[in-house]
């Protein structure tokens, strides 16, 4: 893990430190990414942005960009960023929510905005 990341979590609540770890480890395992590690948030990236997430208080957040709009339990909400990109913005309270539909979505995120959405 690198400074800039330990910067970020230090004094960050533990548990939603943990899961943010655990978000930037199904992150890490799409394939290479750019981390970029704000005072704010964290970002991955390809060519584009496809994920962020950040802790707010106990509870991590997270930004998924797709494509097309879509519904999960853990939705906070859902605008469009473009005219191809709607960001998704997710709560995500528990290690449980970091499940197989969240890891799929992920996926998606880094194979279709991840590499830029011009001229796709």
């Amino acid at each position: 893990m690198s400074a800039a990341i330990d910067e970020y979590l230090a004094g960050k609540d533990p548990d939603a430190t943990e899961r943010l770890l655990q978000f930037r480890d199904l992150v890490l395992a799409c394939g290479e990414v750019d981390e970029r590690v704000y005072r704010t948030e964290i970002a991955w990236a390809r060519a584009r942005v496809f994920a962020a997430a950040f802790i707010y208080s106990s509870r991590l957040e997270i930004a998924l960009d797709l494509r097309r709009r879509v519904h999960h339990p853990q939705l906070r909400e859902a605008f469009p960023t473009t005219k191809t990109v709607i960001t998704h913005r997710l709560t995500i309270t528990s290690d449980d929510q970091l499940d197989d539909t969240l890891t799929s979505l992920l996926a998606e995120a880094y194979d279709t905005v991840g590499p830029g959405t011009r001229n796709r």
